[in-house]
């Protein structure tokens, strides 16, 4: 059968913009292991204030992992991440492709790609990342009720689909009266080696408390406004613990620097290590090393540092807006919470407290993450859902 020609459309894959990029760079991998040909257009964007652009070679195949990157140069809007190069390229080349997905809405460069696709008749996908979250759209609402009415409701209307990683964020999406075929379909993940045996020392921690981990994007959304005060409560209680604050936020370093004051001030700072950005085999030493991961974040429509984190058996706290919750407590892989500091609390409290059931859990977490985010399955159901909606035969 012929191999499927796959475009992966998406602003930047650098890692400052978090969970968006690593999906598309395991999807790729994995998409190319089974056979698909796929190309990602994207840009050299490195952060939105006034970092240096990725150091890549421009508008030529970069081969990586069996699938190739094309980055363009962010030209004339750099802090929007936008590429009249990579416009062009589209323009001149999507006959030669099947299908695009493109990544972002409300993001200028993948919404000319979906309508340079629709005029080219190339069938694509479109991934919101959370951005028709009524919540999400509040922000700038009267721009955003524009953009959509001139750009994101053709886009919309006009995609042979619409991927979401999850029935809850496909419920409550919005569509701006537009039609659409929903595509509803988990990500995966995958953990780097970790090199060496992980080692508390590394970074700092003790031995004789658990360690509760963060490690996200320090952004308002994530509930550190909730998760800060419910700790200190916590140690006034005489609970026991070591809070890992990693993340950081290249796009509002006054916030992440707001968030580093904020617990150097407190208690909190002489329970509390924080170690930045943290990636690659690190990261893996740093999730075997905790005993709680925590997230209670406001909104995330999949969560990719929560499957990571249950991938290395590590139990999680997490909000009841992170949309893969109901899997999550069905599987008794952690605790839920709601957005409110006592809920919040007496969830930290039970798991910490109890460190047989911190282990139980965690075991479901790896289960439940190998059988549901594993990459080549993912891959297999991306590419039989594509055959679909392009009417291909079923590979053999």
């Amino acid at each position: 059968m012929k191999p499927l020609r796959v475009l992966q459309i998406i602003p930047s894959v650098s890692l400052v913009y978090g969970g968006p990029s690593q999906m598309v760079a395991g999807l790729s991998k994995s998409l190319a292991a089974q056979d698909a040909e796929v190309t990602v257009l994207t840009t050299n964007a490195n952060g939105d204030f006034g970092q240096k652009p990725l150091d890549v070679p421009l508008d030529r195949p970069v081969l990586q992992d069996s699938y190739q990157i094309r980055y363009f140069n962010c030209s004339p809007f750099r802090r929007y991440k936008f590429s009249i190069g990579l416009l062009k390229w589209l323009s001149n080349h999507a006959k030669d492709y099947d299908i695009a997905h493109i990544h972002a809405l409300f993001s200028p460069v993948s919404s000319a790609a979906a309508a340079i696709a629709r005029r080219q008749n190339l069938p694509y996908i479109l991934r919101p990342l959370g951005t028709l979250d009524p919540a999400d759209l509040q922000k700038k609402k009267q721009l955003k009720r524009l953009y959509a009415s001139l750009l994101e409701r053709p886009n919309l209307a006009g995609a042979a689909a619409v991927h979401f990683t999850s029935d809850q964020e496909a419920k409550i999406s919005e569509r701006f009266g537009a039609t659409t075929r929903d595509l509803i379909l988990p990500l995966g993940v995958e953990l780097p080696e970790a090199e060496a045996p992980a080692n508390l020392a590394e970074f700092g921690l003790p031995d004789d408390r658990p360690i509760l981990l963060f490690m996200s994007r320090v952004d308002p959304k994530k509930g550190l406004d909730l998760l800060l005060p419910a700790l200190e409560a916590l140690l006034a209680e005489g609970l026991p613990f070591h809070f890992v604050l990693a993340g950081a936020n290249p796009q509002d370093p006054q916030y992440e620097q707001q968030i580093r004051d904020q617990i150097q001030a407190s208690p909190l700072a002489a329970h509390s290590t924080l170690v930045g950005f943290v990636t690659g085999a690190r990261k893996t030493r740093l999730l075997q090393l905790a005993d709680l991961f925590v997230l209670p974040s406001y909104y995330e429509n999949f969560g990719i540092a929560v499957a990571e984190a249950m991938l290395a058996e590590l139990p999680v706290l997490i909000s009841d807006q992170v949309h893969i919750w109901p899997d999550i407590d069905q599987a008794q892989a952690g605790w839920i919470c709601t957005c409110e500091q006592a809920s919040l609390i007496q969830q930290l409290r039970l798991a910490l407290q109890n460190p047989a059931e911190r282990c139980r859990r965690g075991q479901n977490a790896r289960h439940h993450a190998l059988e549901h985010y594993s990459w080549p399955a993912i891959a297999q159901q991306m590419l039989q859902a594509y055959r679909d909606l392009l009417q291909l035969p079923t590979a053999d």
